[in-house]
């Protein structure tokens, strides 16, 4: 029950934030675009148009980065996580989780290399 809760709760929210972002874009963009640049003034639905474009061309990756097996970017860590204990391992990945929201990419043990 909890959880159908608070992913409303988020669903409604995002969709707030969104609104919120629109208006203040359509606002910002309406203010300084036709003094600045003499362009045109743009609607609510040109200014989420607009949000959209910019999330596809400037966006990134979002939140890929919590694929499940993802090493390869995190190889620079196996040295120092296989130099912690299980303790100080588990510490960290806490903190990671934390921060970041996930873990997964963090190896329990250290990979086996191709030439073992």
């Amino acid at each position: 029950m909890k959880r159908g809760w608070m992913i409303a709760k988020c669903v409604v929210f995002g969709a707030l934030a969104l609104v919120a972002l629109t208006a203040v874009t359509m606002f910002l963009w309406n203010w300084l675009v036709p003094t600045l640049f003499s362009g045109p003034k743009i609607d609510f639905w040109q200014a989420l148009g607009l949000l959209v474009l910019s999330k596809i061309l400037f966006g990134g990756k979002g939140n890929w980065h919590c694929k499940q097996g993802d090493y390869q970017h995190y190889g620079h860590w196996r040295a120092k996580l296989s130099a912690m204990s299980p303790e100080e391992r588990e510490l960290f990945k806490k903190r990671l989780k934390d921060k970041w929201g996930c873990y997964s990419q963090v190896p329990d043990e250290k990979q086996p290399s191709s030439n073992d």
